[in-house]
């Protein structure tokens, strides 16, 4: 979503703390192309100037422009006030009322409120063990009740019954009864929308928030929405007065500018956004992160999170002792794979390790993208178990029927075998006496670089990630930051297992199969 911001503020700054000393001529040439980069990326003009007033301020002041790293001042002070932007901290739908707790959907036709009433059902029934009723008032679009019901079957959540002729506000009334009496802890109100805001739409949902009482009322916007979303959420504030936002689409490759925008215009906190289709693919919003990610410093804390939901602990245990042994088969690899692809792909893992988002572009001219790893994957499928337990069987017939099946050629195969012996090499030398301590080595090197050294548990040093609780997290991101991992790690990967280091093609060896984490939820 915020790719191309992220390299344009990233180069401005990146020559910022190259210097030794700034001058105020700087600082103003710095924040010009800041605002020319916020502007293309379709922030609001307002939202630009305030932004960079404040900045301004700040980053001219005598302590800044005399101060030992002028240039890493600046930086600090820009991602301060984009977390201040985005909201100081992140803030999560508030359940704390007397149940039935309403939850009111807002927002334009098309923009996602539908699906999202839907996933924040699945998500309060999943994860915080709530009985959910969701209730369509949208009378007007064709099948928008039998969507809504579709979504709750889905997802085994209870729906209001349609009654035909009803209006959205006897619809509210009588989903908020139906709650009481059914013990649920939780009513979602999926309203109906507009192409665009209209007087008749804003009376409609000031006598549903009389008639249903909401303690939310959360706006659901497009983030691949443009400037008008100012206008949009300025307009739900003041008629119908929302407590949230949530945004779709966040998986996208628009600029990101309502994202920016929307906070900084009704001062109302971004609660949730979308990130993919499924119903599970709804994440909170943590701006800090956020901030990070824009400002290229990666995002360690969301890395361990996304790690410790997609990787299984038997698994990854098996895995560390295969590894002890020496062993490394095409199963292994294909495990391997597939795990980083759950994590998010290459582009995924590499835009939140720190200091890695420029990798990602030097690594897809090299063709080490998330298309290569899924020719793998199928030139692995398309053997017998056989050949993926003993890839020496993989004489020239043999790999004339496997390029046939997964529509690749010797070559492709040639390089896969290639990398898997680079990787089973490894694995052997890791595994012996001498790979023991070359493995502890590794390990502890980044421990000792991020200064947990005495953090104790895992692997030579490494904290045991099962064992920490999202503020450790945040203090491991910050370690990493003041270590400076943020601005680029030393050695190409800090030397990190696994993840692509000197001979290591591809993200195999380590990372998706650390021991330690959690089990899957």
């Amino acid at each position: 979503m915020f790719e191309s911001l992220q390299d344009r503020l990233g180069s401005i700054l990146n020559g910022l703390t190259g210097r030794g000393a700034l001058s105020e001529a700087d600082v103003s040439a710095a924040l010009r192309e800041v605002r020319r980069a916020l502007l293309e990326a379709d922030v609001a003009l307002e939202v630009v100037r305030s932004f960079t007033d404040r900045v301004r301020e700040k980053a001219v002041g005598a302590n800044v422009l005399k101060s030992i790293k002028p240039g890493q001042m600046v930086v600090k002070i820009v991602h301060d006030e984009l977390v201040e932007m985005l909201g100081a901290t992140g803030v999560s739908i508030d359940l704390n009322a007397p149940a039935p707790v309403v939850i009111m959907m807002v927002g334009l036709q098309g923009s996602g409120k539908t699906t999202t009433s839907g996933k924040i059902a699945h998500r309060l029934h999943a994860r915080d063990k709530k009985k959910v009723l969701m209730a369509s008032l949208d009378t007007r679009r064709p099948a928008a009740q039998e969507q809504l019901r579709q979504l709750g079957v889905q997802a085994g959540i209870d729906t209001l019954p349609v009654i035909a002729g009803q209006s959205p506000t006897d619809i509210a009334a009588r989903a908020v009864q139906a709650a009481k009496l059914g013990g649920h802890d939780v009513v979602i109100l999926d309203t109906a929308g507009r192409t665009h805001i209209d007087e008749p739409l804003m009376i409609e949902m000031a006598e549903i928030k009389r008639r249903s009482n909401p303690h939310e009322i959360l706006l659901v916007a497009d983030a691949l929405t443009g400037q008008d979303a100012v206008n949009l959420a300025r307009n739900f504030d003041e008629r119908v007065g929302i407590t949230g936002l949530v945004l779709t689409r966040m998986d996208g490759d628009g600029r990101g500018g309502a994202a920016l925008s929307m906070r900084a215009v009704t001062g109302k906190p971004i609660k949730l956004i979308g990130v993919g289709e499924k119903m599970s693919e709804l994440d909170e919003f943590h701006p800090r992160r956020v901030a990070d990610r824009i400002l290229g410093m990666g995002d360690i804390v969301s890395l361990v999170e996304k790690a410790a939901e997609n990787i299984d602990a038997e698994k990854a245990a098996a895995m560390a002792a295969k590894m002890k042994s020496g062993k490394f088969d095409l199963n292994d690899l294909a495990d391997q794979l597939s795990q980083m692809q759950k994590m998010g792909g290459m582009g995924g893992i590499m835009g939140m390790m720190p200091g890695m988002s420029g990798m990602k572009d030097k690594m897809a001219a090299a063709g080490l993208d998330d298309r290569m790893f899924k020719r793998q994957m199928a030139i692995i499928s398309s053997m017998t178990k056989a050949e993926r337990a003993n890839p020496d069987l993989l004489k020239h017939s043999r790999k004339k029927r496997i390029a046939a099946g997964s529509g690749t050629d010797a070559s492709d195969i040639n390089k896969l075998l290639k990398m898997h012996r680079q990787m089973a090499d490894m694995m052997k030398a890791m595994g012996g006496k001498k790979g023991g301590g070359m493995m502890k080595q590794m390990m502890g090197g980044l421990a000792g670089k991020m200064g947990l050294g005495g953090m104790g548990g895992g692997m030579g040093g490494m904290p045991d990630l099962s064992s920490l609780d999202p503020k450790q997290l945040e203090a491991l991101q910050k370690q990493a930051e003041a270590a400076g991992l943020g601005k680029g790690m030393p050695g190409g990967m800090g030397g990190l297992p696994g993840l692509g280091g000197g001979k290591l093609p591809g993200l195999g060896g380590g990372f998706p199969g650390l021991p330690g984490l959690p089990k899957k939820k």
